[in-house]
């Protein structure tokens, strides 16, 4: 049976276009919470991503731009739709469930319609979107759905899908999702990882629109 989601309990709040009509720069955040990362891994992670916020805190410009969204699958679950730094949610993530990968980046993928969506109805730029998926183990769903959507996402320009393993992760699957390469993270250094994601968005949200941006090489990698 078809999975649909509702957006109306946890709305945009357009009105803020108002006060801060920047260019915005989205980032979804797919996170696996399945139950295969219990202990360390779901500690890191919850570091780490605690660090992410902070870096874009920090940075006036970028607190003011890049907005951040973030579904956690095993079950899947909006935690946050897209809001600017000081407004972002982030909770203490606990680990449970199976993986099911495929409906998370669906959903992601929705949530990102309807925000372009919301963009563009109120006359706000945006930066080319990021998804950034981050898991420790292989789908428990259909993902070959998804896999075609990323693909045909990313020909058309609509956005950039970026996939990392950890530890134990499929890669097999994750190169069959992810037109790029998928990256596998080096130990548990999640810490490493979202400050190289803040930068990396703090760089975007600093260029020219349409421009390429050079990212720094992902020292938490291994490569």
């Amino acid at each position: 049976m078809e999975e649909t989601y509702a957006f109306e309990q946890t709305p945009f709040g357009t009105g803020s276009f108002a006060d801060n009509p920047e260019p915005r720069c989205p980032c979804i955040l797919l996170l696996d919470v399945s139950g295969s990362m219990a202990g360390s891994k779901i500690q890191q992670l919850n570091e780490g991503i605690s660090v992410y916020k902070d870096e874009l805190l920090a940075d006036s410009l970028a607190s003011k731009r890049v907005e951040t969204a973030v579904i956690t699958f095993g079950p899947v679950k909006i935690e946050s739709v897209f809001q600017t730094a000081p407004s972002l949610y982030l909770p203490n993530f606990e680990a449970s469930g199976d993986t099911p990968m495929g409906s998370a980046i669906k959903l992601a993928l929705e949530l990102l319609s309807q925000r372009k969506a919301e963009y563009r109805s109120n006359g706000i730029q945006f930066y080319r979107p990021w998804i950034f998926l981050i898991t420790d183990g292989a789908p428990t769903d259909n993902w070959q759905e998804a896999a075609a959507m990323i693909k045909e996402g990313e020909n058309g320009k609509s956005f950039a899908f970026f996939a990392v393993g950890v530890e134990d992760a499929n890669l097999d699957i994750l190169k069959q999702i992810s037109v790029r390469e998928p990256l596998k993270l080096r130990g548990l250094k999640f810490r490493e990882l979202f400050m190289w994601l803040s930068n990396s968005m703090k760089s975007v949200s600093r260029s020219v629109m349409g421009s390429n941006v050079k990212l720094l090489p992902p020292g938490w990698a291994e490569i």
